[in-house]
């Protein structure tokens, strides 16, 4: 059982928002999930290495892996056992990447294809990049997109040191990129930037330190920048993917509602079309406001002491919206 909310050291409008949000029924083990250690997720860099190979290293090593039913070249560890994952052969070689499960989805529900052309559009620190690259088997062109410098050059080392050739990196607004490539690309990632109330834990009191409703008011306006560009760089007939970490409807529902007002029979919301259990549906409404209904097969992920609250949108472009 969760501990009650007073004993919580997140703000108090968070959980107010929080019991709103949450299905009365899961409310309680959504709380729990913030004081749970999380299973340690990870998938193998298929640039570098064989899934069946570096099992096989991990498990003589010690450590207890579980696959994932959704994606063959992932899997978690328990909790106490980051430290030896990250002291591991396989780490060391570069083999594996460690990433929450549920950071994982968005990639999966883009689904890129070997020779395609593909933007990441907000991509460090390049978690899902290499994702994209292992996908595509380093062929094709990838394109990533990162506005601050640091986090810039953070990711570049990172897709150098994993291998990932297929890749072009562009420090450079992602707002502005659709002047530059409009309707070039097959697919298109934005991992937006949020507020990551989905990574909130009480072990790490960093996670929630800047949390303020002020703070989502200023990410929805980088997120209706940043998915207008999305779209007008996307092909007539591609397929865009929106995801967040965080928990709030209007970076999220009303994220997306906007988005289909502004661009209308131009884009259609799809299924995921991926068998994971702890999608949740989108909320119909929030405070009083209600959301488009063509948003119904995008999903959500609640916190868990397996994922991270993640939202998650696949949007195919049906026409041309240049204008």
């Amino acid at each position: 059982m969760a501990l009650p909310e007073r004993l919580l050291p997140f703000p108090e409008p968070f959980l107010e928002r929080l019991a709103a949000i949450v299905p009365p029924e899961r409310y309680d083990a959504v709380l729990d999930a913030f004081l749970t250690p999380r299973a340690v997720g990870f998938r193998v860099n298929t640039l570098r290495a064989e899934p069946a190979v570096v099992a096989e290293r991990l498990r003589a090593a010690g450590l207890t892996l579980h696959g994932v039913p959704w994606k063959a070249d992932a899997f978690r560890v328990p909790a106490h056992e980051r430290e030896a994952l990250l002291a591991s052969e396989p780490y060391a070689r570069g083999w594996i990447y460690v990433q929450n499960l549920a950071s994982m989805v968005p990639v999966e529900a883009l689904a890129p294809e070997p020779g395609e052309r593909v933007l990441d559009l907000a991509a460090a620190p390049g978690s899902k990049t290499l994702q994209i690259a292992c996908r595509m088997r380093n062929t094709g062109e990838v394109a990533t997109v990162e506005a601050v410098k640091s986090r810039f050059f953070r990711l570049r080392a990172n897709l150098q040191a994993q291998g990932a050739t297929c890749v072009r990196t562009f420090l450079r607004d992602g707002a502005t990129v659709w002047r530059h490539r409009p309707e070039h690309f097959d697919r298109v990632l934005l991992d937006a930037p949020c507020s990551s109330e989905g990574r909130f834990h009480t072990s790490d009191p960093e996670s929630y330190a800047y949390w303020s409703p002020r703070k989502i008011k200023e990410m929805t306006r980088k997120q209706r920048r940043l998915l207008f560009s999305a779209v007008q760089c996307l092909r007539p007939g591609g397929v865009l993917v929106y995801a967040t970490c965080s928990l709030a409807p209007e970076e999220n529902e009303a994220a997306v509602s906007r988005l289909l007002k502004t661009f209308g029979e131009a884009l259609r919301v799809e299924p995921l079309g991926l068998p994971i259990d702890e999608l949740q549906p989108p909320l119909e409404a929030w405070h009083g406001k209600r959301f488009d209904a063509r948003l119904a097969p995008a999903r959500r992920l609640l916190p868990s002491p397996l994922m991270e609250g993640f939202f998650v949108c696949k949007i195919r472009k049906l026409e041309s919206t240049l204008r």
